[in-house]
């Protein structure tokens, strides 16, 4: 009696712990959802506006990053310059730190005589916002020094630059209605122009907390502490270029192929973030299958399973990108959705900055996921793998009911029993193709094939 009752127990606990499991992963997704809408919510804010002549509106961003730069001449040694060729100069600098914040997404920020303001973050919100800055603040050096080469030889500069980087939240007005004019404020701004005045000659002072967001990519030093008032020190560093892994010959200067991947890696958060809300918003009522949940599984899959198989972190960043791409194409037609895909792929990737070299090879990852898979090398196996996991997992019946319930509302399939029959023979044909998969999955794939035919009726 008393074994019954600590079996009816364990039962009982074992229970509760899956109900409070379940419970802890919907609390993490309403939160999620809580978030994105949030986000959506300002987004929509930037792009419904429509400012009239005089009037302004004011937006918050959490997370932007501010760039304050001060241009200086030295005045001894512009004596023997006329203003008007003084001004020319400085207007040819500013013309081109305007073009450098274009080429990095940044927001220029209108500022009065020679001081340059600019903002990454803004309007569109985006995780990789402090490296951008930090970028396009090393190429305004990198610009000036060659600019003074070019118009003095070398021999003497006439033009002092200072830079200060701060993140953190900002409060922008907006105004204009042709061309949307921002003008930021809050600490985060003002940080930023604390730290540009106590910046020496070409220096690139950044905050503790734009610091701890590109530390990974730069080399810096310790500068010092910048009191605050009411919250203390603010810790300073210096930047001194990139890290040698990340520079072209390791010279700290030019970024190179690691750094686009690492930062390909980064940046694909964004790029999920818009492609997710695209599908919750666009796949047809009777996709109960592939829906947002398969496609952040099988980007999940692909992960794991490409470092098991010793991927490099281009491999990793192409697997995840098809991943994310590869049903894409049933917001247009569930027919031949891998092409439609694979086309969609190659029309997004250039704005993220992939190689044709790379979008090609992510367009023949999405292909290899068309029934049934053929792969051609590693990647495809993986990805194929990655989408036909459920097979091999405990959710398999529930899973594999959504897909039924989603060609039966296409008339692809006409009953339950039915499917069940092609399920059996379709896993008992199935092999997965990488050695991950197969440890991970193919002993679970066997015993769906037995629960299957349970449930078939004749």
């Amino acid at each position: 009696m008393i074994s019954t009752d600590n079996d009816e127990l364990v039962k009982r606990i074992a229970k509760l712990a899956r109900q409070n499991k379940e419970l802890e992963k919907q609390l993490k997704m309403l939160l999620k959802q809580n978030e994105k809408l949030a986000n959506e919510n300002e987004n929509l804010k930037v792009h419904s506006l429509e400012v009239q002549p005089g009037e302004e509106k004011s937006l918050k961003f959490n997370m932007a990053t501010v760039l304050f730069a001060d241009i200086r001449s030295l005045s001894k040694l512009i004596e023997g310059m006329d203003s008007a060729s003084v001004m020319d100069e400085l207007d040819e600098i500013f013309y081109e730190f305007g073009a450098i914040t274009e080429k990095y997404k940044i927001e220029k920020i209108k500022t009065i005589g020679d001081t340059f303001m600019c903002a990454g973050g803004i309007p569109v919100k985006n995780i990789t916002n402090p490296i951008d800055v930090v970028m396009a603040a090393m190429e305004m050096r990198n610009y000036l020094e060659k600019f003074e080469n070019r118009k003095r030889g070398g021999t003497q500069r006439i033009w002092d630059l200072k830079i200060g980087i701060h993140t953190g939240p900002v409060t922008a007005s907006v105004s204009g209605k042709k061309k949307i004019n921002y003008d930021i404020k809050g600490d985060t701004v003002h940080n930023a122009t604390r730290l540009e005045a106590l910046s020496e000659h070409g220096s690139i002072l950044i905050s503790v907390m734009t610091y701890e967001l590109v530390k990974e990519f730069f080399d810096c030093e310790y500068y010092g502490k910048l009191p605050v008032k009411y919250k203390g020190d603010l810790q300073i560093y210096r930047v001194a270029g990139l890290k040698p892994e990340f520079s072209v010959d390791g010279k700290g200067v030019n970024p190179n192929e690691a750094f686009r991947i690492k930062f390909g890696l980064i940046q694909f958060t964004d790029m999920q973030e818009m492609i997710l809300d695209k599908l919750e918003k666009e796949l047809p009522g009777y996709v109960f299958y592939h829906n947002v949940k398969h496609t952040v599984d099988v980007v999940t899959e692909v992960e794991l399973i490409g470092w098991a198989e010793g991927c490099t972190d281009e491999e990793i960043l192409l697997l995840k990108t098809a991943g994310l791409f590869h049903d894409t194409g049933i917001t247009v037609s569930f027919d031949n959705h891998e092409l439609l895909g694979a086309e969609y792929a190659r029309k997004i990737l250039p704005g993220y900055n992939y190689t044709s070299e790379q979008i090609e090879k992510i367009c023949s990852i999405i292909m290899a996921t068309k029934l049934p898979p053929k792969p051609a090398n590693l990647l495809e196996e993986i990805i194929c793998d990655s989408d036909l996991d459920y097979l091999g997992r405990s959710d398999f019946i529930p899973v594999s009911n959504t897909l039924f319930e989603e060609l039966k509302a296409q008339n692809k399939m006409k009953n339950l029993n039915e499917w069940n029959k092609m399920q059996v023979k379709f896993i008992s044909g199935h092999q997965y193709f990488t050695t991950t998969a197969r440890s991970l999955r193919e002993v679970n794939k066997q015993l769906q094939i037995e629960r299957i035919q349970s449930l078939i009726t004749d």
